[in-house]
């Protein structure tokens, strides 16, 4: 059993959507495959052909709302091919959230595909959903990776990182609705009584699914009502930690001051959304991501 560890090759694979910096992917291995982002008939790779920033400016000044495509199984069949050939005995594949995307079934696919092009491979694929976006998993899959790195079992740091989802909710602030109604986070009539009457939706994520909790009026109310709900929600959590996200609006710092303010403690990271997410969200958002209470 020892020597069956020693001689294991892990590597650790998941897409665009996780939103970890490229330095921190470097540092700990990530592998990140890109999604392809179409708006105004333009077609980007996220993370290739422009920053985070530059695309926030390019949906702001587009005709329509960003469209997003999935990886295909064919990706990620040569990904696995890849990874037999070079002698890895393990992956850890996380991609986007299993309930927004066909990318995880996907992936699925590709495990069948693999059988016929690989016959008589060993690879063992340990496909995950993380039931979430962004640096809400893909902060953890760095804990993941430096675990490995340090010597963790595998099969560790898997159960570590699902009790972790299973942990983690995030409080949604947009103070522009437009990509919120085309993906259908709210309502087309929501959305145009907010933009007319200044009408603010505080959205949770949890488990995948989003849901509006709150409504307020005035931009300058956003960030105290992300905060209540959040303390509302968590409070009382042990090892609460949170994050924030942003499209780099000076909310975020808004939102940074209030929560160092309310909790006594400094964010574990504050970071960008990335284009994937915020083809969703829009170019103006923040959101609040936090450790709450086990789901069941």
């Amino acid at each position: 059993m020892e020597m069956r560890e020693i001689m294991s090759k892990i590597a650790i694979l998941t897409d665009s959507s996780c939103d970890i910096p490229q330095e921190m992917a470097e540092k700990y291995g990530i592998d990140i495959m890109s999604f392809h982002i179409l708006l105004d008939d333009v077609d980007y790779v996220e993370r290739v052909d422009c920053t985070n920033t530059e695309f926030y400016d390019k949906m702001r000044a587009a005709k329509g709302v960003p469209s997003t495509a999935a990886i295909t199984p064919i990706q990620f069949c040569e990904k696995y091919c890849q990874y037999v050939d070079e002698g890895y005995t393990d992956v850890i594949h996380v991609p986007i959230n299993k309930s927004g995307s066909s990318t995880y079934n996907n992936a699925l696919m590709a495990q069948g595909m693999l059988r016929e092009e690989r016959p008589e491979h060993h690879l063992n694929i340990h496909l995950l959903d993380p039931h979430t976006y962004s640096m809400v998993f893909g902060w953890y899959l760095c804990e993941m990776a430096r675990k490995l790195q340090n010597g963790a079992e595998i099969r560790h740091v898997i159960h570590e990182f699902e009790r972790q989802m299973n942990c983690m909710e995030v409080v949604l602030g947009p103070y522009s609705l437009r990509q919120m109604k085309k993906s259908g986070r709210i309502s087309a009539a929501a959305a145009v009584m907010g933009e007319l009457m200044g009408i603010r939706p505080i959205i949770t994520l949890i488990d995948g699914k989003t849901k509006v909790e709150a409504k307020v009026r005035g931009d300058e109310k956003v960030v105290p009502a992300m905060v209540e709900l959040c303390q509302k929600r968590a409070g009382d959590v042990e090892d609460f930690e949170y994050m924030i996200g942003h499209t780099n609006i000076p909310q975020a710092a808004d939102l940074e001051k209030a929560c160092r303010k309310a909790f006594g403690k400094p964010p574990l990271a504050v970071f960008e959304l990335g284009g994937v997410v915020s083809a969703n969200t829009g170019p103006d958002t923040v959101a609040l991501t936090y450790t709450g209470h086990p789901r069941g």
